[in-house]
């Protein structure tokens, strides 16, 4: 089993930066594929980006490509979420997930996850 504890959220004006960081404990997060996604309120979670176990293959929501980039660090157990050019329409909860993996897929869809964190909120000021 592993554990996934969120962070750098926050609050940022439309246009700005933030790096989100899913720190993993328990087992080494090279056995499995990473995902983040967000929720905002009212509204069902969904996917925002998603790396398979080795860092080399990913993909992203259309909604955020070319701004956001996901990484892996798998020395340091540790996934991150490069956010830039945040806009009024990104606002949420985003939540870090992980899948025991034996491929070099990625994931998209919220039930193939096993395990997810807590939660960070994102906050965007117009």
């Amino acid at each position: 089993q592993v554990q996934l504890i969120e962070s750098g959220g926050g609050l940022v004006q439309a246009g700005g930066s933030l790096r989100l960081s899913c720190a993993a404990s328990g087992r080494t997060l090279s056995v499995y594929g990473m995902g983040w996604f967000r929720q905002a309120p009212g509204k069902e979670r969904e996917f925002v980006a998603a790396v398979n176990w080795s860092g080399g293959t990913t993909a992203y929501a259309d909604s955020v490509k070319g701004r956001f980039t996901i990484s892996r660090d798998n020395a340091k157990n540790t996934g991150y979420l490069q956010m830039n050019s945040l806009k009024p329409a990104d606002p949420g909860v985003y939540y870090c997930a992980a899948k025991p993996v034996s491929s070099s897929n990625y994931y998209t869809r919220v039930y193939e996850y096993t395990y997810w964190g807590q939660g960070t909120q994102v906050t965007v000021s117009a």
